[in-house]
């Protein structure tokens, strides 16, 4: 006890709000894009648990009941046509698929809770993960050019820029701290 009459705030682990800077929209952009890559490394996990435990030939079917009206409808339908196409030949991509998909997106959840707690750690492996999935996504549009992957290079352009703001911010916001306390 302090011997204070006023309750202790909780802690949240993060800097009382006098040792850090003043948030801007930037920083709360950058705390929508965290969310958003959690969710996507979520997504990834649950993807991946999913190709381990169900049988291609149970995805192929259930694909193709959820087409089957569209089919009827659109013959055409791009979409439709490329999930069946998808699991029509998961049966040879299965186990990489899904180990692809639970390493990303264990990777991104690590570093999306890492980001957010603002451990120093989880801002150069933010940086040489998300590089390297920029990398690797700019290697597959040279064969494969896509609109949904030149988006999501965007995106990963964007959170590099944004984490490289914030790891600026708080690395100037821990020297002022350090040198005020001396």
């Amino acid at each position: 006890m302090t011997g204070s009459s006023e309750p202790s705030a909780p802690s949240t682990g993060e800097p009382e709000r006098r040792d850090r800077p003043e948030r801007d929209a930037l920083d709360k952009t950058f705390d929508i894009a965290l969310i958003l890559k959690g969710l996507d490394g979520l997504l990834e996990l649950l993807g991946g648990i999913l190709l381990l435990v169900v049988s291609p030939e149970t995805l192929n079917n259930l694909a193709k009941h959820l087409t089957q009206h569209e089919l009827s409808q659109d013959p055409n339908d791009f979409f439709a046509h490329h999930l069946l196409r998808l699991t029509a030949n998961l049966h040879n991509t299965q186990t990489f698929g899904a180990v692809y998909l639970l390493t990303h997106g264990l990777v991104k959840i690590v570093i999306v809770v890492g980001l957010f707690r603002r451990e120093r750690w989880a801002y150069p492996v933010a940086f040489v993960f998300l590089g390297g999935f920029v990398v690797y996504q700019v290697y597959r549009m040279t064969y494969a050019p896509s609109a949904g992957l030149a988006l999501l290079t965007v995106f990963d352009l964007f959170i590099i820029w944004l984490t490289w703001r914030e790891y600026r911010r708080t690395k100037t916001s821990r020297m002022e701290v350090a040198a005020s306390s001396s």
